[in-house]
């Protein structure tokens, strides 16, 4: 069944992170973001990026009637003239890449040409563009400017959008509902302390001109699903991350999953069951979000983890070798070659005392191996024989 550890709202609970997979997606984010995208609710997140909707509009334009004008006497400034406006548009350095992009022209060369001689390049592009229709993305803030150009049927689904359904369910983020920024790994302990306050340094939410993303967890109510080698309660609790680009820049998506501990640098360790769905920008974009994406974050929110914990559970008691025999053809069966094989029974040996007898403890050897692979090729094979596993013993 579900339990709260005890200490989980006093002080955090023992975790055991050499078992399932380390995934470093957060991490990432975490190290790229500068203190201006950083968030420290959902309530500010929200407020920033519906902001900027709010300034912007979009537009379908034919492209040959784009004009393009550069100053003589600045020779790096860009400026575009749209039909049906005599205000000039200025192109970000994202929407000068889709710009080029889109009329075949290399942006990284155009960038390094005099300003009057991009624009002749961006011209002859634009007049000879065979989809004849691009559309633009612009926001007033002083001046006006481009802040992305796409093709005509790109869906186009708004930051602010994303961030409001996952407020349904989460609040502000913070702490007012069970989903949160997370806390931190003590990995002189062993302690997970899911009551961290939120700062620029440790908070997930995450917002720039070009995207957003958000991972928040359930750190405190941890599952328990079975027990560790020394008897203490195996624990996990939720977590979800999600991300967007409203200028194009990447995909929607999302990602869940249930995991052991979080560490300061934001590495996710850990995690089981890990799911993920992504929606191109194409043209049903914004009905796939409303009927598949928002839909299934709320379905993860509300769930029960009794599947999860009984996956675990099955896996556990699903005894498929008891000799060195069974276990070479075991995994000879599913895919490992031979020298594989020995690596999976000596790691599952070394971190566990004994070699392995379940499908979970051949899991927990396969996933061991996956998080020391260098090439995520490599890796992501490994967790995804290591997930088969998983699924044929549910």
């Amino acid at each position: 069944m579900a339990v709260m550890a005890p200490t989980a709202r006093n002080g955090g609970y023992k975790v055991d992170v050499s078992r399932g997979e380390r995934v470093g997606r957060v991490s990432s984010e975490w190290f790229a973001r500068p203190d201006d995208e950083r968030y420290l609710s959902l309530s500010e997140l929200y407020a920033s990026v519906n902001r900027r909707s709010e300034r912007s509009h979009t537009r379908t334009v034919e492209s040959s009637a784009v004009r393009v004008e550069a100053s003589r006497d600045d020779p790096e400034r860009l400026a575009l003239l749209l039909p049906g406006s005599d205000q000039p548009v200025a192109p970000t350095h994202w929407s000068f890449g889709q710009l080029a992009g889109l009329v075949g022209a290399p942006a990284s060369y155009l960038r390094q040409l005099p300003a009057p001689l991009a624009a002749i390049n961006l011209q002859y592009g634009l007049s000879s563009h065979r989809a004849e229709q691009v559309k633009t993305l612009e926001i007033a803030d002083g001046r006006t400017e481009l802040r992305a150009v796409t093709g005509p049927d790109y869906g186009r689904i708004f930051d602010h959008e994303l961030v409001e359904a996952v407020q349904r369910i989460a609040g502000n983020g913070t702490g007012d509902t069970r989903w949160k920024v997370p806390g931190v790994l003590d990995w002189s302990t062993g302690i997970y302390n899911p009551n961290v306050d939120v700062s620029r340094d440790t908070t997930t939410l995450y917002a720039s001109d070009r995207d957003v993303f958000l991972f928040l967890v359930d750190d405190l109510n941890p599952i328990e699903a079975g027990r560790l080698p020394d008897g203490s309660p195996d624990l996990y609790f939720r977590g979800f991350y999600c991300w967007n680009s409203e200028v194009g820049a990447k995909t929607l998506g999302m990602a869940s999953f249930y995991l052991r501990a979080v560490c300061q640098n934001r590495n996710l360790w850990g995690v089981e069951d890990f799911e993920e769905i992504s929606i191109r920008h194409s043209k049903y974009a914004a009905s796939r979000f409303a009927h598949e994406a928002a839909p299934a974050l709320t379905r993860f929110a509300e769930s029960s983890p009794m599947p999860f914990i009984n996956g675990i559970r099955q896996s556990r008691e699903r005894i498929v070798a008891r000799t060195d025999e069974d276990r070479q053809d075991f995994l000879r069966k599913h895919g490992f070659s031979k020298a594989e094989a020995g690596r999976i029974i000596d790691t599952v040996l070394t971190e566990e005392g004994r070699k392995p007898e379940s499908i979970f403890d051949f899991v927990q050897g396969i996933t061991a191996i996956a998080r020391g692979k260098v090439h995520q090729d490599a890796r992501l094979d490994l967790e995804g024989k290591a997930k088969k596993l998983l699924e044929r013993a549910v």
